[in-house]
C-alpha cells in the first residue's frame, strides 16, 4: 500500500488556534498590570487621605480662629478656652478637643497609614493613640501663611524616632521621617491652608523656610 502524500503543512497554526493565543496573553497582561496597579494604589489611597485629613483640620483651625480673636487654641489660654498651656507641655489631645466642634469627627485625626494607631469613632476618650497628627505650639494665628501648623507626627532625629511629648526642633537639627508611614514621604499642613506631600529629603528644608524662629512641636 502506498503512503498516502498531501502538500497540507504538518506544523502551523490555524486562526483559531492563533486567537486563542492571544486572548491567553492578553488576559494574563491585564491580570499582571491589575495587580502591579493595586500594589501602587495600597501606597497612594493612604496618602490622598491622609491630605484630605489634614485640610479638614486645617478648616477647623480657621473656623474656631474666627470665633476666638483670630487666635489658634496654641494662643487662647485654657482658662479661655484655649490650650495654650497644655500644648506647651507637649499635649496634642487638648488642642483637637478644644476644636471638636469644628471638626465633626474624629476620625480625621487619625492618618490610615499610622499602623501604630487607631481610629476613634468618638470624641469622648479621645488619646494619642487616636491621632497621627502634632501641633505646632509656636504657631498661635494665621499671620505667618508659610509656617508649618501640623502634619504626620512620625519624626525621627538622628535615626530615631521621637518621643511622644514636646520637641523644641531647630532650622538645624537633622529631622527626617520614619519609614513607617507613606514610605517616608508624608504630609505638612501649612498656615495658609495648604497641605504639602514632602520627602524627607525635602522636609528640613519647609522648617528653614518657615521661618519661625522656634519650632516647639506636640507630638502625639
Amino acid at each position: 500500500m502506498k503512503p498516502r502524500i498531501t502538500s497540507r503543512p504538518e506544523a502551523g497554526l490555524n486562526l483559531f488556534e492563533v486567537g486563542v493565543v492571544v486572548a491567553i496573553l492578553a488576559i494574563l497582561a491585564a491580570v499582571f498590570l491589575s495587580n502591579f496597579s493595586l500594589t501602587a494604589d495600597n501606597h497612594r489611597v493612604p496618602l490622598i487621605n491622609c491630605v484630605n485629613n489634614l485640610k479638614q483640620v486645617g478648616l477647623a483651625y480657621r473656623i474656631w480662629e474666627g470665633d476666638n480673636g483670630d487666635r489658634y487654641p496654641m494662643g487662647v489660654s485654657v482658662t479661655n478656652g484655649g490650650s495654650m498651656e497644655m500644648v506647651a507641655t507637649g499635649n496634642v489631645v487638648q488642642t483637637f478637643l478644644v476644636m471638636s466642634n469644628v471638626l465633626a469627627t474624629p476620625k480625621i485625626l487619625w492618618c490610615p497609614a499610622d499602623s501604630a494607631g487607631l481610629c476613634a469613632s468618638a470624641f469622648e476618650g479621645l488619646a494619642n493613640s487616636n491621632i497621627s497628627y502634632f501641633i505646632n505650639a509656636d504657631v498661635t494665628n494665621d499671620a505667618t501663611p508659610q509656617a508649618i501648623l501640623s502634619g504626620d507626627g512620625n519624626f525621627e532625629l538622628g535615626g530615631k524616632p521621637v518621643s511622644p511629648g514636646l520637641l523644641p526642633l531647630g532650622t538645624n537639627d537633622p529631622v527626617d521621617w520614619t519609614a513607617g508611614r507613606h514610605i517616608r514621604k508624608c504630609c505638612l499642613l501649612i498656615g495658609d491652608g495648604s497641605v504639602q506631600s514632602v520627602t524627607a529629603l525635602g522636609l528640613h528644608g519647609f522648617f528653614v523656610e518657615a521661618g519661625m524662629a522656634t519650632n516647639r512641636l506636640a507630638i502625639p
